[in-house]
Order: structure tokens, then sequence, then C-alpha cells
């Protein structure tokens, strides 16, 4: 038995470590908001779901390894919730099998957070050097938006009653949308190609043709798509009795309208990297905005 506790306990410092090194904004921000008693299971499924997610996006990895690695994951996740834990796994898999046998079960913020976050690195195991269409792409936000939002909602002030909406979902969809249009240089190059095969064809253009002109014309839809959905689903955050949650959220959609705010200024072109001074002016945007926040949330609306 103290073997086992030993381990679990060394296989938590594992997933700060990589939580820490893949993203100190995500590692610092669980340390401030998410609940005490679940920043290790935070850990644990975000540093799990970007190992995961790293073994699918390498270009050098052959696609039947891909598959073949992505159904062993979907087949763990299955036994771990059957609480049939397999003896043959590596000490990142572990972390998802910590998470899941400790866990409250299939009906839960957390089970739908692994779920759709596996179908989406699912999703990337299979579409690495193919085109998508624009259905695809509109289910891949959506699952990102599920993933996140439920996540957030589970790990931070877990057991707390959150208000069902039509717009729950939206502020994280415009994440993700902004999201994918900072990284298309970078996915573009490992084989994921993000504009659909719809708006290609109609353009006559290539998926790897980022020097074409009709590539900002996408890029400008994207845009205005993005803040449509962050204008719908902020006010959503503004319904959320957990402080905690609140800040999280409007953190998250911060970070990447600063980024809509730089492509914007850009005239639509999008750059091979988004740098330093972006990441400056977010965290400046972040720290005005807490401000505002905790009065709005000490200090509601008249009527509210």
């Amino acid at each position: 038995m103290k073997t086992a506790e030993t381990a679990y306990r060394r296989r938590a410092g594992l997933a700060r470590s990589i939580t820490r090194s893949a993203s100190k904004q995500t590692y610092f921000t669980a340390r401030l908001l998410v609940d005490s008693d679940l920043k290790d299971d935070f850990y644990r499924a975000y540093a799990y779901m970007r190992w995961t997610d790293d073994r699918v996006d390498n270009p050098n990895v052959a696609r039947t390894e891909r598959m073949s690695f992505i159904q062993r994951q979907r087949a763990l996740v299955e036994a771990c919730y059957q609480q049939q834990v397999p003896d043959d796994m590596s000490d990142e898999e572990y972390l998802v099998a910590d998470l899941i046998v400790h866990g409250p079960g299939r009906e839960s913020g957390l089970a739908s957070f692994i779920d759709n976050m596996l179908a989406i690195i699912d999703f990337d195991a299979e579409r690495m050097g193919r085109q998508i269409t624009e259905r695809e792409l509109d289910w891949y936000v959506d699952s990102l938006s599920r993933s996140v939002t439920d996540g957030l909602r589970f790990f931070i002030g877990n057991g707390k009653s959150y208000p069902d909406s039509a717009h729950q979902y939206k502020a994280a969809a415009a994440a993700h949308i902004a999201h994918l249009l900072r990284d298309t240089h970078e996915d573009v190059e490992n084989g994921f190609f993000n504009v659909p095969i719809e708006y290609l064809r109609s353009n006559n253009f290539g998926p790897s043709d980022l020097e074409h002109s009709a590539l900002a014309g996408w890029v400008r839809e994207r845009v205005a798509l993005a803040r449509r959905l962050f204008r719908e689903g902020k006010p959503y955050l503004d319904q959320l009795g957990v402080f905690r949650c609140k800040v999280a959220g409007y953190w998250y959609c911060t970070r990447f309208e600063s980024l809509l705010d730089r492509i914007e200024a850009d005239d639509f072109e999008l750059r091979p990297s988004y740098g330093r001074r972006l990441k400056l002016a977010s965290f400046r945007r972040m720290a005005r905005q807490s401000v505002s926040i905790t009065f709005r949330h000490l200090m509601p609306a008249p009527g509210r």
C-alpha cells in the first residue's frame, strides 16, 4: 500500500511538472483559481491531454502508429471507468487512470472534459495530411468548447450549481476559433489544415498556400465569428455565482481577444508566431479586468 501511495504522489509531481513546462499561464492560473482539493487532479488532466496531443501531433509518427496510440488511450479510459485498470501503462497513462478511478464517474463535468478532448485528439490523429469540411470544423470547435467549459466548472467550484444556458459554450468556442488562427502556420507545417475544403475550392487555392490573398477573407470571417461568440458568451460568465470560475472564464477570453486585436491590426494576415509582446498585452488586460470583474461580482447591476 505504501508503495502505491508513493507512486501516486510521484505521478502528481510529474503532472505538475508537465503542466508548468507546457504552459506557465495554465499552471499558475490553476494554482490561483482551481479548488484546493482538485489542483493535483487538474494537473493530471492537463498533463495527460498535453502528452497525448503531442504524441498525435508529431509529424514524424506514422499514421498507423498514431491511430493505434489513440485507440489504446480510448480503451484505457473505458477500462478505467469500469474500474479495470490495465497493468501495462506508462506513467503518463497512469495520470488519467488516477483521475478516473478516484473521480466521480461518467455523469460528470470531468467525464465530459476527458471524452470530448480525446475525441478531438482522435480526430487530429485521423485528419493529419487531409483537408477538412466546414461541418467537421464546426464539430471540432463545439467539442473543444464543451470540454473546456465543463472542465472549468468541474475543477472550479466543484459541487456548486451552475446555470444552463444556450450561450454557456460560446465564449470557449470563440477562444478556440482564435486559437486555431494563431496556430495556422504551425499546424500547416505539421500537416493540419484548418481552412475548410469548401472555401479553398470556391477561392481556388490550396490548404498550404498561406500567402494567397483569399486567405485574409476567411480569417476576417473567423475573427468576426469569434467576436460575436464572445459578445454572446461573456454575459453567461457574469451569471456565475462562483467568483473564481468567472475570473478563469474572463481570463481565458482575454487571452484570445488580445490575439484577435493583433490579427485585425495586421489586416487579417496571420503571423508565423505571436510572441512576448502579445503575452504582455494579455497580462495587462487581465489585470485590469480582474478589478472590473471583482467590482461587478460584489456590486451586481440593479435588478439582479
